[in-house]
């Protein structure tokens, strides 16, 4: 690098501290204290909320698909249309299920006919071997000649049980036919509405038990549902029945009461292995009073109240900050421009640090005291969009900071001098929400 450059590398740098530096000094004034704003600690109820996003669909609906393959040759229902249960809803072509039929009946026939010419067999080779044997006690006949009359009523007996058999085999095969041919009309199974055709007069029919071939589908909006997906960090503190606040795209201005009712197991993962790979839980929440402008598919978002607390002490989400100790001067370190408290004396030891994490963090808020901020280590609760809960550390009608976001989440320190700020002064007390809270 040549001395020029070098020269203009070292110019640059000073001019970028000496703003740094300028942008410090405009959060303090002549007297060092960093300019605030704070408010008194109340108590206050706290909803503690989750939010989803998901579709409207029937809480009861039903798939009809055929069992069998056949072209549709009737479809008397249209799409919207009102049907009472076991009424028609789709006629498939039966007279391949019919020939089907008659030729199972003829062979059913058939054998029932063997089976009569089989037992005829049997009763006379049972008339010949007692003849036989007979004879064969008054030594008319040989033994030879009773073993082969016993031979041919032997089997003669297999026979029989085999024509049996085929018989049994026969009307099994009709019985199936028969429910073949029965599954060529379909009925609807519930009253309901067609909310969804598939299918129409002339399109073939795929009969299938491992992947239905859906004709139509038949819906009860009588009663409907937001199906949402909960993301992963937020189920755990979701219940059964938690009250929810519903709201459809299609229709703006109205809001849906709803209850939690049921909490999927398992996960769904989407873009698995990917950078926008999502982990997510199904949740169903039943619409109380859905009217009839709600449609199957719509577009819907929940809110669900998980938790509230009516009389808690809460503070702005911003007023809590996520600090190391030696950030906020604690536990021995250091202050700068000889703020804060005094070192102990008379070979007293050092404060000991407070609890941290197990990253060495700690929540604090800063309780403004005589012009002073103390650092209070604080254990949170739940927490609204705006607000979080405070179990211990601080009470309520203390003084906390709750702006500026730099103050709080950089520049305040246990033990600094502040000056209090007219409200909106530098970036705001409010800052992005939760802001102050992430770790810097």
């Amino acid at each position: 690098m040549s001395r020029k450059a070098k020269i203009i590398v070292f110019v640059g740098a000073g001019l970028i501290a000496a703003g740094a530096f300028a942008v410090v000094q405009m959060r303090k004034d002549r007297n060092g204290r960093v300019e605030v704003q704070t408010a008194a600690i109340e108590r206050r109820e706290i909803v503690q909320t989750v939010t989803a996003t998901g579709r409207i669909q029937p809480v009861t609906q039903v798939d009809i698909s055929a069992d069998v393959s056949a072209k549709i040759i009737r479809l008397p229902v249209k799409e919207g249309e009102w049907v009472e249960k076991g009424q028609l809803l789709v006629e498939l072509d039966r007279e391949r299920y019919l020939a089907e039929v008659e030729s199972a009946e003829a062979t059913l026939r058939a054998t029932e006919a063997q089976a009569v010419v089989a037992r005829e067999n049997l009763q006379k080779a049972n008339k010949d071997f007692e003849r036989s044997n007979d004879l064969f006690e008054k030594t008319v006949e040989s033994r030879a000649t009773l073993d082969a009359v016993s031979a041919v009523a032997e089997a003669e007996k297999a026979r029989h049980r085999a024509a049996l058999d085929q018989v049994e085999q026969a009307r099994a095969a009709l019985k199936q036919v028969r429910d073949a041919l029965s599954k060529t009309t379909i009925y609807a199974p519930m009253a309901g509405t067609v909310s969804r055709l598939n299918k129409e007069e002339g399109e073939i029919a795929l009969g299938s038990q491992f992947q239905a071939d859906v004709i139509m589908e038949i819906s009860n909006l009588a009663g409907m549902e937001a199906l949402v997906a909960v993301d992963e960090n937020d189920i755990v503190n979701v219940s059964l029945g938690d009250k929810a606040k519903i709201e459809v795209d299609a229709l703006p201005d109205v809001v849906f009461e709803g209850a939690v009712t049921e909490i999927a197991n398992s996960a769904k993962v989407s873009s698995e292995g990917t950078a926008e790979q999502k982990t997510e839980f199904e949740v169903k929440i039943a619409i109380q009073d859905p009217g009839a402008r709600l449609r199957p598919g719509m577009t819907a978002s929940a809110e669900i109240v998980t938790e509230v607390r009516p009389d808690a002490l809460g503070v702005p989400i911003q007023s809590v900050a996520v600090r190391t100790p030696e950030q906020l001067g604690l536990g021995g370190a250091g202050k700068e421009n000889g703020e804060g408290d005094a070192p102990a004396g008379d070979g007293a030891p050092a404060p000991a640090p407070p609890a941290t994490d197990k990253d060495g963090f700690l929540q604090v808020v800063f309780v403004v005291t005589d012009g002073v901020a103390h650092a209070r280590p604080v254990k949170t609760g739940i927490q609204s969009d705006s607000h979080i809960e405070l179990l211990e550390g601080a009470a309520a009608g203390d003084q906390v900071v709750v702006g500026s976001y730099r103050a709080i989440s950089r520049d305040l320190k246990d033990g600094a001098r502040v000056k209090e700020a007219p409200a909106g002064a530098g970036d705001g007390p409010g800052g992005p929400p939760g802001a102050a809270a992430d770790r810097g």
